[in-house]
């Protein structure tokens, strides 16, 4: 999560997105994909290719299903502005705004965190029930009425 001061064009931010990404997963960018937001963007690298949103030319079948993986991460950012509250910042200046970015993304991260654990839990409390019911004891023989 990052915050950029101002209101920069995407294409501009690409560069440095592309480091981040390099610097925290180890992995060298091959393909990137992105919105037409970042039309013009002007990175030519060696065995690197940047993919925009309906682009016609070179699109292979892998290409045309990441390209709509890309997709998966728009409603991701519409969740943080409504439910992490990035919508509406109250902290004071550009350093205030990084702060909120990142506090945003780290709610965002709590919230997967406690749904995975809540998953979790409601598993293993599911695999105890059929335990129970499956190792029922042996019912008990009736008493006989007759004394006999």
């Amino acid at each position: 999560m990052q915050s950029r001061p101002g209101n920069p064009y995407d294409g501009h931010t690409l560069s440095d997105q592309i480091e981040q990404v390099e610097r925290i997963t180890g992995i060298t960018v091959a393909r990137a994909y992105v919105d037409r937001g970042y039309r013009g963007h002007g990175i030519e690298a060696e065995g690197r290719r940047i993919f925009i949103s309906r682009q016609k030319r070179g699109i292979t079948p892998t290409i045309r299903r990441e390209l709509r993986r890309r997709a998966a991460i728009e409603p991701v950012i519409g969740h943080m502005k409504t439910d992490g509250h990035l919508g509406r910042n109250f902290l004071l200046g550009v350093d205030g705004d990084a702060i909120n970015a990142v506090l945003a993304g780290a709610g965002h991260n709590l919230r997967l965190l406690r749904r995975w654990l809540i998953r979790l839990l409601c598993a293993l409390f599911d695999l105890a029930q059929c335990r129970k019911l499956l190792t029922r004891p042996e019912p008990r023989a009736l008493p006989d009425r007759l004394g006999v």
